[in-house]
């Protein structure tokens, strides 16, 4: 049986932020069917205290799982680039000083910024109003390959800013892979043309004037299918038809979440685990 079939018959679980909690990810790991397929939605590293032992725990997965690249795992690659400084609060050094260094980095920049299977789309953070869902899997390649390619280093030393805010078709070079990126890895608030918030982390209640949270925008042509992402701790788990977020803080003392990806609604059985607390988000 080939993997395309026998994973056709398995159930897949998506699995929230884990920022580099490896023990909350066992814990959680432990109470998933065995047989079942995983999907990360992306901070696989960076603040919690272990995330070289998160990946490695990730790989012992082996073909069960698939990773989708989030706004931390994109700055540790800029990190280890030269491109951005390394701060306290990251808490990549168990990486960056690591002998398999080079290993993990080259494995985490051939991730995915987007997958889509069986009616759901899942990215690290959210999508513009204006973009299908094959869109969005199109223009996630076109990120793709620049940081699989010998340049990756360059690609990074230019991708970083909230310039441009928007999308538009037109958009060439740098601003059109820099608004993917953005929107892809960061996205928590936007108005109905697509402009985006990148300052506000607070819940829906606390949106600036004219913002709202991506996927409330009237219209956005991603509806016909189901979201998963992670990313907004301060949202929580919010489980819709078309809608499953996923970070439930699990860093900050929350929650690790994962959810099943059945076709159902009514399917989709939500586990959680009980995680430390190892940063303040009010520090």
């Amino acid at each position: 049986m080939n993997t395309a079939t026998s994973r056709a018959k398995r159930d897949i679980y998506a699995i929230g932020d884990l920022q580099g909690c490896a023990e909350s990810m066992r814990k959680l790991l432990a109470r998933i069917p065995a047989n079942s397929d995983l999907c990360f939605v992306g901070d696989i590293v960076s603040r919690g205290p272990a995330s070289r032992e998160t990946l490695h725990a990730i790989e012992d997965t082996n073909v069960r799982s698939r990773v989708i690249l989030g706004n931390h795992d994109i700055h540790l690659l800029a990190v280890a680039a030269g491109v951005r400084k390394n701060s306290k609060s990251d808490a990549l050094d168990d990486i960056l000083a690591a002998p398999d260094r080079d290993d993990l980095l080259t494995w985490l920049r051939h991730r995915p910024l987007a997958l889509l299977e069986n009616n759901f789309l899942l990215v690290h953070a959210g999508v513009l109003p204006q973009w299908t869902a094959t869109q969005v899997i199109d223009l996630a390649h076109e990120v793709e390959e620049q940081l699989r390619s010998p340049n990756w280093q360059g690609f990074l030393a230019d991708i970083f800013g909230n310039t441009p805010d928007r999308w538009h078709d037109g958009l060439r070079g740098i601003d059109r892979l820099r608004v993917v990126v953005n929107a892809l890895t960061r996205l928590r608030y936007c108005t109905i043309d697509g402009v985006m918030d990148f300052k506000t982390k607070d819940g829906p209640g606390k949106a600036p004037d004219g913002f709202m949270p991506w996927f409330d925008v009237p219209g956005r042509r991603t509806q016909d299918v189901t979201v998963v992402c992670g990313h907004w701790s301060t949202l929580g788990l919010v489980m819709r038809p078309n809608l499953m977020a996923l970070d439930t803080g699990c860093v900050w003392g929350g929650k690790l979440t994962a959810a099943r990806l059945a076709p159902e609604p009514a399917k989709r059985t939500v586990i959680q685990v009980d995680c430390p607390q190892y940063c303040d988000p009010l520090a």
